[in-house]
């Protein structure tokens, strides 16, 4: 089980003021696949509220005890049926995926002079996503999608 300070928890307790519950635990009590799913919340967020259903506050002692020690997890408060609890996210780096669009690129681009008998012009241009280079040497937006007749006429009345 994770320990705190006392102004760490009260500092966590204030936080945990705001959010609602991501778990809720109903008449079946800890299962594993509760457990699971408050240990996925926990990575995800380092900061949940838990909402036990049931009237008996010894069960729900238990429960939050043993949440706890099995899922390395620091016990900040609880307050009648809810109870927050803390786990400092562990960091990880995400790769970035190829399936997401292009971010800035840089683009040399080659002007030809007008005349003919110069040296043409070379420009270093950073382009975003959404820009391309034309076989005239300007930069262009990708055009706007052509929304339906529906949508149109319906912003117009």
């Amino acid at each position: 089980m994770l320990k705190l300070t006392p102004a760490e928890r009260s500092a966590l307790r204030s936080e945990a003021h705001a959010l609602n519950p991501v778990v809720i635990i109903g008449d079946a009590g800890l299962t594993p696949a509760v457990l699971k799913e408050i240990d996925t919340s926990l990575d995800a967020h380092g900061l949940i509220k838990v909402r036990v259903f049931g009237d008996d506050r010894e069960a729900r002692i238990e429960i939050y005890e043993t949440i706890c020690e099995k899922l390395d997890a620091a016990p900040i408060q609880h307050i009648g049926k809810l109870l927050v609890l803390y786990r400092p996210q562990k960091e990880t780096q995400k790769e970035r995926s190829e399936k997401r669009g292009k971010g800035l690129r840089e683009v040399t681009i080659v002007k030809a002079s007008a005349s003919g008998t110069k040296r043409p012009s070379v420009t270093k241009v950073l382009l975003k996503g959404n820009e391309r280079v034309t076989a005239g040497g300007s930069i262009k937006r990708a055009k706007k999608r052509v929304g339906t007749s529906k949508k149109s006429t319906a912003s117009k009345a």
